[in-house]
């Protein structure tokens, strides 16, 4: 049993479920709309009230959780924790308050998981498709074919931010929405072409505002519930009648939804002159179903981290033998510490497979263009926290270890670190593993053991292993080699 939670810019959500042997079944739903787009102050920062609201709603979301037996739990912050100047004062404050750890995603990784959601909810495996998602932050346009994805775009307007800077004070008018519309339009031009309905053969609306509009229309005998042009231009002069927010009356429509569903249809007229979209249907997918399937995968051995990885590889033409060597190293050698962390022994092997990356930019310091492009790459599947963890492993490859002493203060992350410079060095030196009858124990110091005629074999295995003793000693651990 696997739970989603998004913590989006209009609202915090959950879904609870399990997968059936044929689709994922969803048990438990929560919402609340808490609209933190709406709680940053001039300057960027999440306000008290805001963050308080949040954590409320988190400590509520804890309580929901902790009545299933989940055997794993992702939980994805979007736009207004992305670019939130205190995010991270408030992220350990509102992991604590959920008791999970909460990973800020790029836009381009929304739209992925936006566009697995939709994919594995459609089916149709050679559809042709573009999703639409419109976000209290951000909109995601991808453009896919079954499962496969081809492009995907985020672009920083969302429904809040069109709310509060063109209908000032909840006051809905023609020229309100025409400003809006327009405003719109800019940021979706120079993309455009990309996105329109030659690349497509049905477009998708996942977010909940484009669901709630789609209702808006069906509900009140505007239309069928398809977005078309003369439905959704319909629905805006229902809204131009009404004046202002507050006054907002329509079937199935909830009061929270009326102070987001201006911007939305704002931002959804706008994309659709734009990319020139006839007809799009809301359907009822996306992100949270993104992560849901995302989860099943990996406890089903299909990580599409793998692919990223090596798609990275082959995008930099690196040596991929060479990598493959280096992460079985590295395994080995971080098993023989009897680790007790398998997320971290993960990404020691992403960190070995990706170790020389770095080379494509330059040879001299490639462990330091390494550790940047995998620290800032758009790398499908990986959280930034995990882009980090990764990146600081391949940075400490090779040279000084003064540069991380701080990270060796955490056991695990020195064995891994460990682990990761002997199978470079291993591997880079031509010092075969195979045959090194080799022992590594790391506690309170270093032990490496090595078979005596090894050592014969590979007069320089004494060098380099001189080099790494002091590297570590410099840092205050001490490594004890010897011969058995």
């Amino acid at each position: 049993m696997f739970a989603a939670v998004d913590l989006g810019s209009n609202s915090f959500r959950l879904h609870v479920a399990h997968h059936d042997g044929e689709t994922i079944q969803v048990i438990k739903s929560a919402r609340d709309p808490i609209r933190l787009g709406a709680g940053l102050d001039s300057r960027g920062n999440l306000t008290e009230a805001a963050m308080q609201l949040a954590l409320d709603s988190l400590a509520r979301f804890r309580t929901t959780l902790a009545a299933y037996p989940l055997s794993a739990v992702r939980v994805v912050a979007t736009n207004t924790i992305r670019i939130a100047q205190n995010s991270a004062t408030f992220l350990p404050v509102a992991e604590k308050a959920l008791g999970y750890p909460i990973e800020i995603i790029s836009g381009e990784e929304e739209g992925r998981l936006i566009y697995m959601g939709v994919a594995s909810t459609v089916g149709a495996p050679g559809e042709r498709r573009l999703v639409l998602d419109i976000g209290g932050g951000s909109t995601e346009l991808i453009v896919g074919a079954g499962q496969d994805i081809e492009r995907v775009e985020s672009f920083s307007i969302g429904t809040v931010r069109v709310s509060q800077d063109f209908f000032v004070g909840g006051r809905i008018d023609a020229a309100a929405f025409d400003a809006a519309i327009l405003s719109t339009r800019s940021l979706f031009e120079d993309a455009a072409p990309l996105y329109r309905p030659e690349h497509w053969s049905i477009a998708y609306g996942s977010s909940g505002t484009l669901r709630a509009i789609g209702d808006a229309i069906a509900k009140n005998g505007i239309g069928d519930g398809k977005l078309t042009f003369a439905s959704v231009n319909a629905l805006r002069a229902r809204l131009i009648e009404f004046g202002h927010i507050d006054r907002i009356v329509l079937t199935g429509m909830k009061t929270d939804r009326a102070a987001v569903i201006v911007g939305g249809l704002s931002i959804l007229i706008g994309v659709m002159q734009e990319l020139g979209i006839p007809t799009m249907l809301p359907i009822e997918a996306g992100l949270r179903m993104g992560v849901l399937w995302d989860l099943h995968l990996r406890a089903t051995k299909r990580d599409r981290r793998e692919q990223s990885v090596r798609g990275f590889l082959q995008r930099f033409q690196a040596d991929e033998a060479r990598a493959d060597r280096v992460a079985s190293y590295a395994g080995q050698l971080f098993a023989m510490m009897k680790p007790n962390d398998d997320v971290l022994a993960r990404h020691l092997h992403w960190s070995a497979l990706l170790h020389e990356v770095g080379l494509a930019v330059s040879h001299s310091g490639y462990h330091k263009h390494t550790a940047y492009l995998i620290e800032h790459a758009d790398l499908p599947g990986f959280t930034t926290r995990e882009q980090r963890i990764m990146a600081l492993l391949i940075l400490a490859q090779k040279g000084n270890l003064r540069k991380i002493a701080d990270a060796l203060a955490d056991p695990e992350f020195a064995r891994a670190v460990l682990a990761l410079r002997l199978a470079v060095l291993f591997s880079h030196a031509r010092l075969e593993l195979e045959g090194a009858q080799l022992r590594l124990k790391m506690k309170t110091r270093i032990e490496l053991e090595l078979g005596s005629d090894w050592v014969a074999l590979h007069p320089t295995a004494a060098f380099w292993m001189q080099k790494e003793r002091a590297a570590w000693e410099e840092v205050g651990v001490e490594f004890a080699v010897k011969a058995a």
